[in-house]
């Protein structure tokens, strides 16, 4: 257990059966970024004995803080005192001496900084790969982007290094990303969050966004950061006391015809699936004109709010000209062909594309959109750097121009082993609404997401002492498990010889530095697998571990201080194959 890799619920509920401290989970954290590397996910982070003092203060504080100790990220154009924010530009970088509103929130309920991450320049651009930092990848694939401009935020939730973080989304930097990582992306209603202490993009229509690996630790995270901000001139008031009651069980979807998959063909298919899984659910399905969301869309980019980013960098770009990225460069400087005529005229197109808006909202709970059209190679996204943002963009870019808030979920991975994602959007305020429509009728259910683990039974991948035949098996097939089937890890897995008796493997989670390793999958009983875990010895843990088809089931994992000395078998692909090399060296 390292705390990040664990639901909040059970994080909250190891903190008060003692079997885990916040100093603990601390130690165990920075340990596992120093093995990963912090670049290209980390630009900074908060230096390791003042995060165990923050952990060790923990100790005298409630344990029913709502987010007591648990870890979290931070984009890095959101201010952490005594980080510097860069922007993703260490030539704008500068040292605040206090905490963004929203991380102070966050601080106050208990939660452990641990760092600031890598994001698209500016917080321009929907890739990730625009930064001098390095390019993030998807958890899935290291071939393809992570998206952006949230990118280490989401890749440091994915892998494992956090629990949750914090992004911004102005045109869909907390969405992409959290598609192309299979997690949850809050896009919160515009105000909701406060914007105090954080580098503006389009500072009228910029949003915090949070990034979790499920639906219930992202809302606790919302409730948390949803304080009305008197010092931030675009603050709104909080979310409401009572959430908000679905009312018709109907959700608005376009006529295919009007969707762009840009030639992907397992996304376009991918979504046709949903679709088709969420009325199976119950959802009862309206056809509605794309035409008017892509309409509002193209102001973003190819109107007259792109001048906002001028207001907000435009100064610094024309001082620093060459510490900027050309693709920023060129947008925050084309902004200044808007004149103030343009800019009402806009203004006043968006007003009626609002107004058309809302008679669809007075037939439908929410409007389900793909998340993204497809899913770049890194390749692909630097040889069109423009093209493929914007392409990015086609179902993200309207929802803070017609104030919508939204969320993305994930809902299932397409044949290649990509993930694919879904959007809910819904009127502003009616955040908490989303999330009673998601949970009600909710993706995780749909037979695509693949998770092999059910209500009363839990699938078990091991990799070790516990195979079928190895010393330890015993202690599976004593509490009625049954095998299922032999299979392997995603590749982002490297395996290694532990000193312990008798002989097993660690296997550790290396995303961009793994391979797929052999395992096998046990069911049992959920009451038999709270017996077996409890038994489970140091350095071993029980976490989520991803399967080569993209599903994601418990498994062992290993403590890192466990590897100081360890020989790296990973060559091997899997535990018998090591066995036998041994067996033919006598």
């Amino acid at each position: 257990m390292n705390g990040a890799e664990i639901t909040m619920p059970e994080l909250r509920q190891a903190y008060r059966l003692g079997k885990i401290t916040p100093i603990e989970i601390v130690e165990r954290l920075y340990s596992r970024i120093e093995m990963a590397g912090c670049l290209p996910v980390w630009i900074s982070l908060v230096p390791f004995q003042q995060a165990l003092s923050a952990a060790r203060a923990l100790m005298n504080a409630s344990p029913e803080l709502p987010l007591y100790g648990v870890p979290f990220a931070v984009k890095d154009n959101i201010d952490v005192a005594g980080l510097p924010t860069t922007a993703g530009c260490p030539e704008f970088a500068y040292m605040p001496e206090r905490h963004a509103f929203v991380v102070e929130r966050l601080l106050n309920a208990g939660a452990l900084v641990i760092g600031k991450t890598n994001l698209d320049q500016f917080a321009t651009g929907l890739t990730g790969t625009r930064t001098p930092y390095g390019v993030c990848s998807s958890t899935f694939n290291a071939q393809y982007i992570s998206g952006g401009s949230s990118s280490g935020s989401a890749v440091a939730v994915a892998r494992g290094d956090v629990a949750f973080a914090l992004g911004t989304d102005t045109a869909g930097s907390g969405r992409i990303p959290a598609a192309f990582n299979g997690l949850v992306g809050v896009k919160p209603t515009r105000g909701l969050l406060s914007t105090s202490g954080v580098v503006p993009a389009c500072r009228s229509l910029d949003c915090v966004s949070i990034f979790a690996r499920t639906l219930d630790d992202a809302e606790r995270v919302l409730e948390v950061c949803a304080e009305y901000d008197v010092d931030d001139p675009f603050s709104r008031r909080s979310l409401p006391s009572a959430p908000s009651q679905v009312r018709f069980g109907c959700i608005a979807v376009p006529s295919f015809q009007q969707l762009e998959f840009f030639g992907d063909t397992e996304s376009a298919a991918a979504f046709r699936r949903a679709t088709a899984w969420l009325k199976d659910l119950g959802w009862s399905l309206e056809s509605f004109d794309f035409a008017l969301l892509r309409q509002a869309a193209r102001l973003l980019y190819q109107g007259p709010w792109v001048a906002e980013r001028h207001v907000s960098v435009g100064s610094f770009v024309a001082q620093h000209p060459d510490s900027v990225h050309p693709i920023v460069k060129d947008i925050v400087e084309g902004a200044r062909q808007y004149n103030a005529s343009q800019v009402f005229a806009a203004s006043y197109e968006l007003a009626g594309l609002r107004r058309q808006l809302q008679r669809l909202w007075q037939r439908v709970d929410a409007i389900v959109l793909p998340t993204a059209p497809t899913h770049y190679s890194i390749e692909a996204a630097l040889a069109a750097p423009e093209a493929s943002s914007q392409a990015l963009g086609t179902y993200t870019n309207f929802a803070n121009l017609l104030d919508l808030c939204a969320l993305a979920v994930p809902a299932g991975m397409k044949p290649s082993g990509l993930p694919f994602g879904i959007t809910w959007f819904a009127p502003a305020h009616e955040d908490r609404k989303l999330f009673e429509c998601v949970r009600a009728r909710h993706v995780d259910r749909l037979r695509s997401c693949a998770n092999v683990n059910t209500p009363d039974r839990v699938t078990l991948a091991v990799a070790g002492a516990h195979l079928d035949g190895q010393p330890l098996n015993h202690q599976l097939r004593s509490r009625g498990a049954q095998f299922k089937a032999k299979t392997a890890t995603a590749a982002e897995y490297r395996l290694f010889v532990l000193n312990t008796n008798p002989l097993k493997p660690g296997l550790v989670h290396a995303p961009g530095n793994g391979q797929s390793i052999e395992v096998e999958l046990w069911e049992l009983e959920l009451a038999a697998f709270g017996s077996f875990v409890s038994e489970v010895p140091a350095p071993m843990t029980i976490g989520n571990t991803r399967l080569s088809d993209g599903s994601v089931v418990k498994g062992f994992c290993c403590e890192t201080h466990a590897l100081e000395g360890a020989r790296d078998i990973t060559e091997f692909l899997g535990w018998r194959a090591f066995l036998t090399s041994l067996e033919a060296r006598v």
